[in-house]
């Protein structure tokens, strides 16, 4: 019998937590360490792969994703073994992608090279800016030249590269992303995220603000503006949003994020790391401890996971539109009535789709242009139905 899960299909993560450097804007769970034991991060990985196949035996595996962190700092023997232990575990897809997030500063051809003969298909560079200066004020241990340099290193050994870039940036005109733009488009294969600078809690950025610093940022309507032009541009370019963020030419969209936006299972393995999984019909939330030598004691002790719950209708209902409004081709209605245990209100759809936010094709609903620009307001309309 099909499970609900199947439609988003079912990935995998694996989350490096180690950087070279923090980088002040970054939230994520990363850390600096002058020293990391690899043999015994790979035992603790492949421990928990087991007791998640446990739980989970049968499954295909249609994606592996890399993160962290900065998982290139990884030696390409443990992301081997990580890989053929999965695909032994569970069946891989025929066209499973596998990718692994690099920073240009941890580039090397020798590596590189190794981690296609480890399995990866897909590389994807943090690269943020073109801009030397940027680069400085991001914190980013690389230059543009290094990070034009191992972009040109990755496409030499897979045929699939993105990078990311982050705009909206101090001091920076519609003129200069513009340009920027422009010459990442040039670069580009077939795939680019292109993020807004968000100035998230905790973080160095953060703390600078609230002292007065960090000066220059853009205006909302700058923003906007901003956003708006990257539509423009990566549109003309072959290089289509079907996400908010992401952008591709046709097929050489993430399959891994696909999962997370199509609310498939995924596994997610490593310090911090979410997952969703369904077990006997009822989907389930996973997240481990955040702390790196916490999470590696713990596994060690079978205690990995700091939570395991069942997800309520009302919890689901949520995530369904949170991930799934996100892309282009937006969500099912019947999916999602499934979902929730309630259809969404026809009034509020017909109300956010007279203002221009919202469409309904084929009983699919997705957000229009100009309601990507409010996302967040019009899934908080649509909860509130």
């Amino acid at each position: 019998m099909t499970e609900d899960w199947q439609a988003g299909g079912f990935g995998l993560y694996i989350h490096w937590p180690f950087c070279e450097a923090k980088c002040p804007y970054c939230d994520f769970n990363s850390h600096v360490r002058s020293e990391i034991d690899q043999s015994r991060w790979l035992r603790a990985y492949l421990r928990e792969l087991d007791r998640f196949a446990e739980r989970l035996p049968g499954r295909v595996l249609n994606s592996i994703f890399f993160g962290g962190g900065t998982p290139s700092l990884m030696k390409p023997e443990l992301v081997a073994t990580i890989i053929e232990h999965a695909c032994r575990i569970w069946t891989p897809a025929n066209d499973i992608e596998i990718t692994l997030e690099a920073n240009p500063g941890s580039v090397e051809a020798d590596r590189f090279a190794g981690f296609s003969q480890a399995g990866v298909n897909r590389v994807s560079l943090g690269v943020q800016s073109l801009r030397d200066d940027d680069l400085r004020r991001l914190g980013r241990i690389h230059s543009a030249a290094e990070a034009i340099s191992a972009y040109e290193i990755a496409r030499a050994h897979f045929n699939r590269v993105s990078f990311d870039l982050i705009y909206a940036r101090q001091d920076q005109t519609l003129t200069d992303w513009r340009q920027e733009l422009s010459e990442a488009l040039a670069l580009a294969v077939d795939h680019l995220s292109l993020y807004q600078l968000t100035i998230e809690p905790g973080t160095i950025f953060s703390q600078r603000r609230a002292r007065g610093g960090l000066r220059g940022l853009p205006s909302d309507d700058l923003a906007a503006d901003m956003y708006e032009l990257t539509q423009e541009l990566c549109e003309a370019a072959g290089f289509s949003a079907y996400e908010v963020s992401n952008h591709a030419k046709p097929g050489a969209e993430s399959r891994h994020n696909l999962v997370y936006w199509r609310y498939g299972d995924y596994v997610g393995i490593g310090p911090g790391a979410h997952g969703r999984i369904t077990l006997n019909g009822a989907r389930h939330e996973t997240e481990a401890w955040s702390n790196p030598e916490q999470w590696l004691t713990r596994s060690e002790e079978s205690k990995s996971l700091k939570l395991f719950s069942k997800i309520d209708s009302i919890d689901q209902k949520a995530e369904h539109l949170l991930m799934g409004l996100r892309i282009v081709e937006g969500i099912d209605l019947y999916r999602h009535h499934a979902l929730s245990g309630a259809p969404i209100s026809p009034s509020k759809i017909t109300e956010l789709t007279e203002l221009g936010l919202l469409e309904v094709q084929r009983e699919r609903l997705s957000v229009t242009p100009a309601g990507r620009l409010l996302l967040n307001r019009v899934i908080a309309e649509l909860l509130n139905d």
